[in-house]
């Protein structure tokens, strides 16, 4: 059949690096209207700076969103397994996350229908909210992947969660969503100072630059952590190979401390995911102070590059590994759909992305340029 074409480990392959591609595409996309949203009380100063800040994603956040739903939909097609576990596990803070991306438009709707102070800021905070939320669950979510989910497969497959909403607070958690909130900060900030002017784009600049600042701490923190041995690794030593039916059930896992170092031995080239976090974030906050705000956008959104897949390399082949038992974590070669079942999602992603991708590029010139207060107090179209 024609889909025998493409080996299913290629397959696999291609469906693990397109989920990080959609991970990815989030935190720079929609990375920068949630930084936004969390830097509103803190750049501004009036009410119509709040609405110049928001006007710059006002145009845009609704495509930028696409990027979270698609990331969802391939889960769940492509990795069955992941999407069972995942939504299960993290289901009351994925809730959270679904409640605050709702504020978000309700906020920006709401705020400009009564021209008054009290419910202006009722509203500003339920947009913060809608930007701080997500940025904090998203990354204190990929901690706990890193060191472990307690979950469990039975004999028939049934799935079985034995953690608590509460557990997934730990210190290495709470490290990486730090991280996640300064990312997406950093975003947010060199996207103002691309949008607006001064004096809004010199405060964001500042923050910019503070924000790089922290990024580099939290991070060398993560691997201090990881190097150390204080976050439990995963090692497979028995497989049936990366082109068997997809069962987690067929294989054995161990426990190892330092495993998740193990990849950067066998594959040197995977350092440059790290060092392309750690060199763009300090050429972002460079070229913040030098006042080149787009190339300081674009080191951003390569800071979100090396730092996103720094964590997905360093799990590979790991999806969701199992701390409560092993045996039952989730690699790319036994969580994902059938080989039919990727070969025609594949098929689908060549003849539809392009034109999407295209059509987004269109927006973005046709929306670029900066917004003033001009824009604001002239236009009532605009929030």
């Amino acid at each position: 059949m024609i889909h025998q074409l493409i080996d299913y480990e290629i397959l696999r392959m291609i469906w693990w690096a397109l989920l990080g591609v959609l991970l990815i595409g989030f935190a720079i996309m929609d990375g920068f209207d949630m930084g936004t949203a969390i830097l509103l009380p803190f750049i501004s100063k009036t009410d119509t700076e709040r609405r110049v800040m928001l006007n710059t994603i006002a145009p845009v956040w609704e495509g930028n969103q696409v990027w979270f739903i698609l990331g969802g939909g391939a889960i769940f097609a492509a990795w069955p397994f992941v999407y069972a576990a995942a939504f299960s596990g993290f289901y009351i803070a994925l809730f959270l996350v679904l409640l605050a991306l709702i504020l978000r438009p309700v906020g920006m709707t709401f705020r400009s229908k009564i021209s008054h102070t009290l419910w202006r800021s009722l509203w500003d905070k339920a947009i913060v909210i809608s930007g701080l939320v997500p940025a904090l669950v998203f990354g204190v979510a990929f901690g706990n992947i890193l060191q472990g989910i307690p979950f469990y497969f039975d004999d028939s497959l049934r799935f079985f969660y034995g953690g608590s909403f509460l557990s997934l607070f730990t210190p290495f958690s709470l490290i990486c969503g730090l991280l996640s909130l300064c990312l997406l900060t950093l975003q947010g900030a060199t996207y103002l100072t691309l949008k607006t002017h001064d004096p809004i784009s010199s405060r964001a600049k500042r923050v910019g630059i503070g924000a790089a600042f922290f990024i580099i701490v939290f991070f060398t923190l993560g691997w201090v952590w990881i190097k150390n041995g204080w976050v439990p690794g995963y090692r497979i030593i028995e497989t049936m190979g990366p082109n068997a039916p997809s069962n987690p059930l067929t294989k054995k896992v161990i426990i190892d401390q330092f495993a998740w170092l193990n990849n950067y031995s066998l594959y040197p080239w995977m350092w440059a995911a790290p060092l392309i976090g750690y060199i763009s974030t300090l050429l972002t906050a460079m070229l913040l102070a030098l006042k080149c705000p787009g190339k300081a956008f674009i080191m951003s959104s390569l800071t979100q590059v090396g730092i996103i897949s720094t964590a997905g390399l360093s799990l590979f082949p790991f999806i969701l590994p199992s701390s409560s038992h092993p045996n039952s974590s989730l690699t790319v070669w036994d969580s994902s759909s059938s080989h039919l079942t990727l070969f025609l999602m594949l098929v689908s992603v060549i003849i539809f992305l392009p034109p999407i991708l295209l059509y987004t590029a269109w927006v973005f010139r046709v929306m670029r340029g900066k917004v003033s207060e001009k824009d604001v107090q002239t236009n009532s179209q605009m929030y």
